[in-house]
């Protein structure tokens, strides 16, 4: 009997087990919680993006750096094999506006359980409760394969034929996933990146009168962009916070964001409060006569530009600046911003590093420890949120697996 252990039962550890028992393998799946698919949930409670509608060109440029190793991923399960085994769940999907795609009922919970129920129904075991501590070495050295947990019964050591590790990044440890196993891999040799926030917010210097007055209300109708050579002016929308900006726009911007105050120790973000204004017709508003109106209502009346944007105007610009129409409009079509520090690695949704991509072979399996293979956010690849951090790891999951299944059969140990 050939017994493949699945350690973490998220998205691409499930798929993992999903591919694996279709071989006819026994497959048992280990999961630190008392349930599965917790941070899967909980990404679904505002509506659960699956994945995106644009062309595949595109699609695989959201994967910036590792848009190469993710296009090979891709190829085996793209957005449209994923609409088609979310439809064999019995669940069909829609395309939102903006190009996402969605099951019929926006939940993760449906599909979940319908996933859960096929599972079961092919035979996949599942542990849970099983907080996987490495590999024993007083027992045996991988990869020989016993494999070390906790339980509420105690220590648990297991024998598997291969592995499959989806333990997730280092985000949201709450649901999971902790980044705990990263020191257990690196003692092994295995190629790793460090584990940074992706999906993120960032903290600004705001003063406390500005926080009192607007924080925890949202930035609309707006153009971000940042200083990086190959920035793209991205329109949306984002939070403002008592620490600094998140969400929507942030988040989508959140690499460039990051690697900038990586390396420079902080961040430039430029502002279009009026993107829909050309900067002349803006200047034309701001050197029109007043009287004895204040710049402030002139902003109001004239532009439309109050609240919020107006108060961020202020808190980003000089008093002399407002004295000058000509910088002013400069400011209110490009309103600098200084991001300062990333916010906690466990408030992002997802993370950046993990397994280097140039430590596996094609099937993800570990060159340091033959028949461990790795899938999900565990890899060191990141996405923007918009079906692409499920989709990859989806596609991770069942690449892992088919990496299993041919080395299985090379090592002839397949059924």
């Amino acid at each position: 009997m050939t017994t493949i252990a699945v350690i973490g039962a998220g998205p691409a550890g499930l798929m993992a087990a999903e591919t694996l028992v279709k071989q006819g393998l026994t497959v048992q799946v280990y999961e630190a919680k008392p349930s599965v698919g917790r941070k899967f949930l909980m990404a679904g409670r505002g509506g659960l993006n699956i994945t995106h509608s644009e062309l595949p060109e595109k699609f695989v440029t959201r994967y910036r750096g590792r848009h190469t190793e993710m296009r090979d991923l891709l190829a085996g399960f793209d957005a449209q094999a994923l609409r088609a085994w979310v439809q064999g769940l019995g669940i069909e999907t829609f395309v939102g506006s903006s190009g996402r795609v969605f099951p019929q009922e926006m939940k993760a919970a449906p599909l979940l359980r319908a996933w859960l129920h096929r599972l079961r129904g092919q035979g996949v075991q599942f542990y849970m409760r099983h907080r996987w501590l490495g590999w024993d070495a007083a027992l045996a050295h991988p990869p020989s394969h016993v494999l070390h947990f906790e339980t509420p019964a105690g220590a648990k050591h297991v024998s598997a034929d291969a592995t499959v590790l989806a333990l997730g990044g280092g985000s949201w440890a709450s649901l999971g996933s902790d980044g705990a196993w990263w020191p257990w891999l690196q003692a092994q040799g295995v190629e790793l990146n460090p584990l940074l926030p992706s999906n993120c917010g960032f903290e600004a210097k705001w003063s406390q009168h500005f926080i009192d007055q607007y924080a925890g209300q949202p930035i609309k109708t707006a153009t971000f962009k940042t200083s990086a050579a190959k920035s793209v002016a991205i329109r949306g929308e984002c939070m403002l916070t008592a620490q600094g900006l998140e969400g929507g726009v942030i988040y989508s911007l959140s690499a460039e964001l990051r690697d900038q105050i990586l390396s420079r120790g902080k961040a430039s973000l430029t502002i279009d409060l009026l993107p829909d204004h050309e900067a002349q017709r803006v200047l034309d508003e701001l050197t029109r006569e007043r009287g004895s109106k204040s710049m402030s209502s002139h902003l109001r009346t004239r532009l439309g530009l109050h609240g919020l944007k107006a108060g961020l105007l202020r808190e980003c610009t000089s008093a002399e600046t407002f004295k000058d129409p000509l910088k002013l409009t400069r400011a209110i079509k490009a309103l600098p911003i200084t991001l300062v520090a990333c916010r906690p690695i466990d408030e992002a949704i997802s993370t950046a590093g993990g397994v280097k991509f140039e430590g596996l072979t094609k099937g993800l399996m570990s060159k340091q420890l033959p028949g461990v293979f790795v899938a999900g956010e565990m890899l060191d690849w990141e996405a923007p949120t918009g079906g692409y951090l499920l989709n990859g790891c989806l596609a991770s999951g069942k690449a892992a697996a088919e990496g299993a299944i041919e080395w299985l059969a090379e090592s002839k140990t397949m059924p």
